[in-house]
């Protein structure tokens, strides 16, 4: 009986191994091409269904209040675009007098250069019940600049930044069709976002007496794309390498992410942050996270025709799942640190004396809504 009652409490990694086993087991089903059709239903209906979900759930005044929270953007886009790809590089340097192949390190410095993902990141901070907000803001965001600001080259090639950050590192360049990608992402992300808005103003009495449980919808829409996303990594037969590699690759994939969630925590949580709580949350997976969805369309562009591509795009396909798999393990972690804090700070008084203090001003975004 109690088993029951603890799987029923952790439904959702009782999901995460049953999706894993199953993609195992059939990879075929969810496959690009396959009869779940997750180029359509993942790419478009799933990440369309958790923006909608999140439109409909967030109080406008939550979306506005995040649009002018310059400091945490700063700091989330500044790590992901910037000190994640060029501290990975420097790693790499290292790393390339090992016996590792080489192609696989050049695909670990791709994962570097990519751009946090629309998804996993939002619902994982909404599941621990974060700044979900900013999340939402960031990674979109994010995912817009890697896209619409256009650069020339000295071959007159329309890079972006993630081509650009792969032509600085790699010395790869393409032109990339960054107008089909957003409008992808402006009608998965923006359009369900405003709809799910729209929709809240008319319901919002209806949602605040029946309380939908938004967590748990997200929650499902999210095995199913860990489901997908297992099923293209097993499925692929064009992926060979020695397994020495692939293991040490592994341990290395966790490594960078669990180093980097605790670079973003130690750095957010430092005295005179200015970051609550609820911030922490949204700048450890939004920081740290890199996008699979844009990430591979990218890399079939920028190395199209080139004979290591399988094997650059190996550590891209490892660290979407790692990611999701990692960040849902440390959810009740990070979860039960966020109410702690929080409650340390509600049964603070002495911070209210001097709204100078972050901690002051942390107080009141939490007892009045950040």
């Amino acid at each position: 009986m109690r088993l029951l009652e603890r799987m029923r409490k952790d439904w959702f990694m009782v999901g995460i191994v049953l999706a894993i086993a199953g993609a195992k087991l059939e990879p075929s089903i969810g496959v690009n091409g396959g009869p779940l059709k997750p180029e359509i239903t993942v790419s478009y209906i799933a990440v369309a269904t958790i923006f909608f979900n999140s439109g409909l759930s967030l109080k406008t005044e939550e979306l506005t209040s995040a649009l002018v929270h310059l400091k945490l953007h700063l700091f989330i886009q500044i790590f992901t675009l910037a000190f994640f790809p060029a501290t990975i590089w420097l790693f790499l340097q290292l790393l390339s007098i090992t016996p590792i192949n080489e192609w696989l390190l050049k695909g670990l410095q791709t994962v570097g250069c990519m751009p946090p993902p629309v998804s996993s990141a939002v619902i994982l901070t909404k599941a621990v019940g974060g700044n979900e907000a900013a999340a939402i803001f960031n990674s979109a965001f994010g995912s817009f600049l890697t896209e619409i600001i256009s650069i020339t080259t000295e071959q007159n090639s329309g890079i972006v930044i993630t081509p650009l950050l792969l032509l600085l590192f790699l010395g790869s360049s393409s032109s990339v069709p960054f107008t089909s990608i957003f409008s992808q992402l402006f009608m998965t992300v923006v359009v369900p976002l405003i709809i799910g808005q729209i929709v809240r103003r008319y319901i919002k009495d209806w949602l605040e007496r029946k309380k939908p449980p938004f967590g748990a919808i997200s929650s499902s829409v999210l095995l199913m794309i860990i489901y997908t996303t297992f099923c293209d990594t097993f499925s692929n037969p064009n992926i060979d390498l020695d397994k020495f590699s692939l293991v040490l690759i592994l341990f290395i994939i966790f490594s960078i992410q669990l180093s980097f969630m605790l670079l973003t925590f130690i750095f957010s949580t430092r005295n005179n942050s200015g970051f609550t709580p609820a911030d922490t949350v949204a700048i450890i997976f939004c920081s740290t996270h890199k996008s699979l969805t844009l990430g591979i369309p990218m890399l079939k562009i920028v190395f199209a025709g080139h004979e290591h591509l399988s094997l650059i795009s190996v550590p891209l396909l490892i660290y979407h799942p790692a990611q999701i798999l990692l960040g849902s393990v440390l959810v009740p972690t990070i979860k039960s640190w966020m109410v702690s804090r929080q409650k340390k700070l509600l049964q603070t008084r002495g911070p209210l004396a001097n709204l100078n203090n972050p901690e002051g001003l942390e107080y009141l975004s939490i007892k009045f809504g950040h």
